[in-house]
């Protein structure tokens, strides 16, 4: 008797169908496992066996072959264990599943028969409710992030008896969520507000231009300027993810098996922060068996890079195709696997390698230190970011007055009117920062003095088609802060000023 069971694994960020089929025979008793399985998925056989046995089965000394299908992909993961182990009982007949209806089951199993949580549930649930499949099994620690794909049933078990049981039909749980479920996580914790970071004008406004066109930033200044502070708090200015942008990197998340039960939702745009020592692998992603970098877990929101020259070359280097493209496609022989990575950099960098040129006072470092320390960061990088600007120190009159400054929520309401702006014009989802080359000549329309501004700038400062671009593009959005439908000169020359840096 064979016995077919659906179930679901997850290729780059995408879900897909399996179906184990199992097969009982006579022969040397054993579970034979086929369908271009990884290592991992070789090792349930034992663990499916086990967890049987304490389950209070007994497996006959009979051949079972379990098939895996469609064979021409890899398998990977933990989530084939309690397919199989049902599978197996049903081609016993111990088990009479409840075939009037496809459901999908996904789950590893602890060598007692209970349920473990696995990775990548929400692109499996998502691929189930493409397919029309109505109910779905899960680990109970994944439900929740289950139940966030809406309009399908899901059903968390913590034991393979309780799998089975519902599979048989006996019990009857869970139910079809709408897609609202994410508004019920605990708010996570706040980011530093805008109001207590001292002075840095200009350093704000680059901010605030930044975070209202989702434009890359740079930071240049002395140690304990508020270089970090001015990154840690761009979270509390920037537009809130609407739902699609929520899945996408929720789905990112999951697949890296970084959701739980108390975050299982991707609710407000990530910051990630890496240390300057990070591999190439794990910024970009990569590995024997491909999993998404931190510039994909920053997907939709800011990825921020601190003591920028400290990091290798090649690592940063790296970051050009996902900062063009918005994706990341990693080549192994198993396949191609793309992963998205829309964020904005923001990075910070001292001005030397002692950190306080050009105070003479201060800095011991000759020009060709400094002028090595600026050459670690490659030209094509340094294209690519939008905007620069200098943090200085601030006088003793700013420190010891403690005065606050604009609240971070008085810089979001501008922030959103910009943003809405740009949704009326670019269309949905598309920042001024990812207007397209074909559509920069009917966004971004100038008026003549600015057009002669332009051309004064792009030969001045001897600017790449690209730098050209990126100019256009931030002051399309300096004029969206001031509610300008044309560009104006005024607008060309702030942000101009911008990558006077670069």
């Amino acid at each position: 008797m064979v016995s077919t069971i659906l179930t679901g694994a997850v290729y780059g960020i995408g879900g897909y169908l399996i179906t184990v089929e199992v097969d009982m025979a006579d022969g040397l008793p054993c579970i034979d496992m086929v369908g271009f399985l990884g290592s991992e998925v070789k090792e349930s056989a034992e663990r499916v066996r086990v967890a049987v046995k304490n389950g209070g089965y007994a497996i006959p000394p009979k051949r079972f072959t379990v098939n895996l299908s469609p064979a021409g992909i890899r398998k990977g993961g933990s989530a084939f264990d309690l397919p199989i182990a049902i599978g197996i009982l049903e081609s016993m007949g111990a088990v009479k599943a409840d075939k009037r209806k496809e459901v999908l089951v996904a789950g590893e199993l602890g060598l007692d028969g209970t349920v473990r949580s696995i990775k990548g549930i929400l692109p499996i649930v998502l691929a189930a409710k493409e397919r029309g499949i109505e109910t779905c099994i899960l680990p109970e620690a994944n439900r929740k992030e289950g139940e966030c794909v809406g309009g399908i049933r899901i059903i968390g078990v913590k034991t393979l008896e309780e799998a089975i049981a519902v599979m048989e039909g006996t019990v009857k749980r869970g139910r079809k969520t709408g897609k609202k479920l994410w508004q019920d996580m605990a708010p996570l914790g706040e980011t530093t507000d805008f109001e207590n970071i001292i002075g840095q004008p200009l350093a704000r406004r680059a901010a605030e231009i930044a975070a209202a066109g989702f434009h890359n930033l740079l930071l240049t200044g002395p140690p304990g300027t508020g270089k970090s502070m001015i990154a840690s708090a761009m979270p509390g200015i920037l537009p809130p993810m609407n739902e699609e942008e929520m899945l996408d990197t929720s789905k990112v998340y999951s697949v890296a098996g970084l959701l739980d039960e108390k975050r299982y939702f991707i609710t407000r745009r990530p910051f990630l922060n890496p240390h300057h020592t990070i591999t190439p692998q794990a910024l970009v992603g990569g590995g024997v068996i491909p999993r998404p970098g931190a510039v994909s877990l920053a997907n939709h929101g800011i990825l921020f890079l601190d003591e920028l020259p400290e990091f290798k070359r090649q690592t940063l280097d790296m970051l050009r195709q996902p900062l063009e493209n918005g994706e990341i496609t990693i080549a192994r022989k198993s396949g191609n696997y793309t992963y998205p990575c829309d964020f904005m950099l923001v990075a910070a960098m001292n001005p030397c390698p002692c950190g306080y040129y050009p105070d003479l006072k201060r800095c011991s470092c000759t020009d060709l230190e400094v002028k090595r320390y600026s050459g670690r960061l490659s030209g094509p990088l340094l294209d690519r970011i939008d905007l620069s600007v200098g943090v200085m120190r601030n006088t003793y009159e700013q420190v010891k007055s403690f005065r606050k400054e604009e609240s971070s929520g008085e810089i979001r309401i501008r922030v959103m009117a910009a943003r809405k702006r740009q949704l009326e014009r670019n269309g949905p989802g598309v920042f001024n920062s990812r207007i397209t080359v074909t559509n920069l000549k009917e966004f971004c329309t100038l008026t003549r003095e600015a057009e002669m501004m332009a051309e004064k700038y792009y030969s001045a400062m001897d600017m790449s088609i690209r730098g050209y671009h990126r100019l256009l593009r931030v002051a399309r959005t300096i004029a969206d802060l001031e509610g300008s439908s044309p560009i104006e000169e005024k607008h060309i020359m702030e942000a101009a000023s911008y990558r006077g840096a670069l």
